[in-house]
């Protein structure tokens, strides 16, 4: 349906959901002052006429004029706002439907006078309705304003028999999933980068997704990543969005530009970017070989990795590192073709940006679409990696699956 259509009746929608939950508002406001009823009125429909001129400006204006950020929180605005006020929705509904039921059976017990059967609205549910709608509103404004950049330093230890003597105790620091288009606030990203640096990584692993969509997201970025440095060096690979196919380009010959836009970006970071190759990394006598395949993913996501050309020449090395930005690489291909690989490392699923994560309980809507989301996994003597992600995507903020620097070190069995 043309949007000039869909458009306006989507924000007629908004109307009703808005003028249905003032109900509720006038209900808990019928003892106030005036003065009181009369400024919440007008902030409440301040509120609705600011979003839906967003709306309209989101979908009607200058894309390229208003600018990435200013478009994504508009949506951000809206989706808050009207996803928080549907719970309230629903309890209202709910009062509405026990009222009316209320009024039947009364109205067969007095059928001479149905008029004069009013019911009131409970108290009860519409307080409840108001707090179902603050508490999805107040955790999604924390989770942007607060758990957007709320960095968090996972260590883990992984003990690998073959693991030359040289390397024994390396400290390898991952990132993942940086989507530099969707930042705002370029301080808070620094400070992740530094917590990263403190940590002294040996080697640093990027497993993926540095833009949204377009090369030039990271473009203001550059400064700050290429802070980005370890002794024996920084790898990368590419991920899903890495390729632009979210986009609608003008063009083939545009979309293959931008690629190799983004892969020059890489190397004016000075980050290895492993395209279906390998690297073998010296200490003394010893060494190890890093492998990286570009993105590969099970059912709909792009295959463009290439496991095969990518291990050769590495299979004399005692330890292999791969790394791999989709996890679901690991169970299609990686464990039952290539059994000599010792970790994988990869990102993508973002832990969804929301879940919970105390102690030994580990919950994400994440986990009912991968099989390994977030963490460390194991299986026989091969082991798989899963970063949370540096940034986000999409919500602007991250709900209890805070943004992960990983610190992996290994050490011989």
């Amino acid at each position: 349906m043309n949007k000039i259509i869909i458009i306006p009746i989507i924000a007629l929608i908004f109307f009703f959901i808005d003028l249905y939950v003032f109900q509720g508002v006038k209900f808990l406001l019928t003892s106030a002052a005036p003065a009181t009823k009369k400024w919440i009125t007008v902030a409440y429909w301040s509120l609705f006429v600011i979003t839906i001129a967003g709306f309209f400006l989101y979908h009607f204006g200058n894309a390229d004029k208003m600018g990435r950020i200013l478009r994504n929180f508009i949506m951000v605005i809206i989706f808050v706002n009207y996803f928080s006020k549907l719970f309230a929705v629903i309890f209202l509904l709910v009062d509405d439907l026990v009222r009316g039921v209320r009024w039947v059976i009364r109205a067969l017990q007095n059928p001479e006078n149905p008029s004069g059967l009013g019911i009131t609205r409970s108290d009860f549910l519409v307080k409840t309705a108001l707090v179902a709608a603050a508490v999805p509103f107040t955790a999604m404004a924390f989770g942007i304003l607060v758990g957007a950049h709320d960095y968090r330093i996972r260590r883990r230890q992984v003990f690998l028999p073959n693991l030359p003597h040289s390397f024994d105790g390396i400290k390898i620091g991952q990132l993942s999933d940086i989507h530099s288009g969707s930042f705002f606030n370029k301080t808070a990203v620094k400070g992740g980068v530094e917590m990263l640096l403190k940590e002294k990584p040996d080697m640093i692993f990027f497993t993926g997704d540095l833009v949204n969509n377009q090369a030039e997201e990271i473009k203001n970025y550059i400064d700050v990543f290429s802070k980005v440095t370890a002794p024996l060096g920084v790898f990368s690979t590419l991920g899903n969005h890495d390729y632009g196919d979210y986009y609608n380009w003008s063009s083939e010959e545009a979309k293959a530009k931008n690629l190799n836009n983004l892969m020059n970006a890489h190397k004016s970071m000075g980050w290895d970017l492993l395209n279906n190759e390998n690297r073998k990394i010296k200490q003394g006598a010893d060494e190890i070989a890093i492998i990286g395949v570009e993105n590969w993913g099970a059912g709909r996501f792009a295959k463009h990795g290439r496991l095969k050309e990518a291990y050769q020449g590495a299979e004399e090395a005692p330890v292999k590192l791969l790394l791999s930005h989709d996890p679901s690489h690991w169970d299609a291909e990686i464990r039952p073709m290539y059994e000599d690989i010792d970790i994988t490392f990869s990102g993508h699923t973002h832990g969804f940006q929301f879940g919970v994560e105390i102690g030994d309980i580990k919950w994400s809507p994440s986990q009912y679409v991968y099989k390994q989301w977030a963490g460390l996994y194991q299986d026989a003597n091969q082991y798989l990696y899963v970063n949370r992600g540096f940034g986000y995507l999409g919500f602007p903020g991250r709900i209890g699956m805070p943004p992960e620097i990983t610190i992996i070190e290994l050490k011989k069995a």
